[in-house]
């Protein structure tokens, strides 16, 4: 399928430097999960504040932000219901089809394009750890999601779902991919505006 006129494809440059800052991010993601566990490990660990929930904590500011261990084998929130050869496969396929659309943003969708690298970098981070961690479960087939960041509403003696670097940047994309709905059509207008007129 040809583009639209008016449209101008990503050059081999600007898809390597997309695919290059989804490996930077991704490779955040792991560092942070693999230093982070290897502080807070039970047997090497600093001493942790319990909090009034039974969390073992290391508070990084105040209460409200702290690290703390957990290992997620379902979706995000916690909810594991979905078979997890599905959950896992979903994933596999989602990446694949991230990676297409990656490769495949017109330089005017900036702001999309940044959205679909900070999904697929999230959604790589979290299932390397399906994928190359060693099961949590008695039976389980896959690795389970490695979190640390806690947040905590004092106000309201709530935790936040604990989550990771990899999740931070799923999030931030989807807000983006939000976000960019509603400014790329003003990019791509002017994009087509600096295009010369095709005959």
């Amino acid at each position: 399928m040809s583009a639209p006129s008016g449209v101008q494809r990503a050059g081999a440059k600007a898809i390597v430097a997309r695919f290059a800052c989804v490996a930077a991010l991704v490779v955040a993601d792991l560092a942070s999960k693999k230093a982070v566990f290897a502080w807070l490990d039970p047997v090497t660990a600093p001493k942790l504040l319990v909090d009034r929930h039974g969390h073992y904590r290391h508070e990084v500011l105040g209460e409200w932000f702290a690290f703390m261990l957990s290992w997620n084998p379902g979706m995000a929130w916690g909810f594991d219901k979905l078979p997890p050869w599905l959950l896992v496969g979903g994933r596999v396929a989602a990446v694949g089809f991230l990676a297409w659309l990656v490769a495949h943003q017109p330089r005017a969708k900036r702001w999309l394009t940044i959205a679909l690298v900070l999904i697929l970098a999230g959604a790589l981070g979290n299932l390397y750890d399906n994928l190359f961690m060693p099961p949590q479960r008695d039976g389980a087939t896959f690795g389970s999601v490695r979190d640390f960041i806690d947040v905590y509403f004092k106000v309201w003696d709530w935790h936040f779902p604990t989550f990771n670097v990899a999740d931070s940047c799923i999030s931030v994309g989807a807000v983006l991919l939000f976000v960019s709905s509603f400014i790329g059509g003003r990019e791509h207008a002017a994009s087509s505006a600096d295009s010369p007129a095709l005959p």
